[in-house]
């Protein structure tokens, strides 16, 4: 039996609140994975993997970041994140949660998985705080030219200074998603890109903490952190011993159609060589992994991917 639990703790932001849930399997765990979420949406819409996991005896964690799910609060805005530093908040909101649940559970190993926007936050993790965990999922992420985030972040910024880093532009909204249908024929909804499962885009689409324009403020979080993690001189910084999976459906235009991922890879493995790095392709799948049709064949091999780690015997 799976017990779930629902927790806040203070962000880095130093004022908000932030949700967070806690998949807890009967006995002695085996281990902790974090999964850090993409933009627009919310912990609980991994509910099915965790639990998944956690009757294999794998503790699940997860936190909303700020601007989503149940760390928006009252006066909170959806897609804003702080004033601050948002890109490096983000990251300490997540080892923060990772450091709470170590605290509980002392010696159990720790792996993370980032998906989306998370597998930036994500790859951002591993530079500053790498040495503590097992392993890193990056799931559905991009590698984009520099030339591309550094315009998008200089549009965003002249933008901000405008109109305010609350707007919500529809041009830099369209410049980011308008072109994720077009491989597809006939796309039922503009999020066709999301997955082939037509009942979690039409809940995605009906929920109002998904189906929300990102701020400005959201845009200049994400060129930030693409900056961050695409600069190979900080990429050095993560540790060689660490397990990395890099995976991605072959039909998600994120990562342009593997190609991100690929890149990725590469770098990691050949440039930077770090000893454990394996890509996971799949055929046929879009960017949501855990939504997808086939989403069992994914579990299955995560799981497997996550025991592997574990049985490895490497620093923890």
């Amino acid at each position: 039996m799976v017990r779930k639990e629902e927790l806040t703790y203070k962000s880095r932001d130093r004022q908000t609140m932030l949700h967070a849930i806690r998949w807890i399997p009967e006995g002695e765990p085996i281990a902790i994975v974090q999964i850090i979420h993409g933009m627009q949406e919310y912990i609980d819409r991994f509910d099915e993997f965790a639990n998944y996991l956690a009757e294999k005896g794998i503790i699940v964690i997860g936190n909303d970041h700020l601007g989503h799910g149940g760390s928006v609060g009252e006066k909170g805005t959806y897609g804003y994140f702080c004033k601050n530093d948002p890109a490096t908040v983000l990251v300490r909101d997540a080892h923060r949660l990772k450091k709470m649940t170590q605290e509980e559970y002392p010696g159990i190993p720790c792996l993370i998985l980032g998906h989306s926007f998370g597998s930036f936050v994500a790859r951002e993790y591993i530079t500053r705080y790498g040495t503590g965990i097992k392993g890193a999922i990056i799931q559905g992420t991009a590698f984009m030219p520099n030339g591309t985030v550094k315009s998008l972040g200089g549009l965003v910024n002249f933008l901000s200074v405008l109109m305010g880093e609350k707007y919500r532009s529809t041009m830099v909204n369209n410049m980011a998603f308008k072109n994720y249908t077009k491989r597809i024929d006939n796309p039922r909804t503009p999020f066709d890109w999301l997955s082939h499962n037509e009942a979690s885009i039409d809940k995605y689409i009906a929920d109002p903490a998904c189906n929300f324009v990102f701020t400005l403020n959201g845009f200049k979080t994400m060129a930030e952190l693409l900056k961050r993690v695409q600069d190979t001189d900080k990429m050095e910084d993560i540790p060689k011993d660490l397990h990395i999976l890099i995976t991605a459906g072959k039909e998600d235009p994120v990562g342009n159609y593997g190609e991100g991922p690929e890149k990725l890879y590469n770098i990691y493995k050949n440039d930077l060589q770090i000893k454990d790095v394996e890509l996971k392709l799949y055929d046929g799948l879009r960017h949501e992994l855990q939504q997808e049709i086939g989403r069992e064949q994914v579990y299955a091999d995560q799981y497997e991917w996550i025991k592997k780690v574990i049985e490895s015997g490497a620093k923890n």
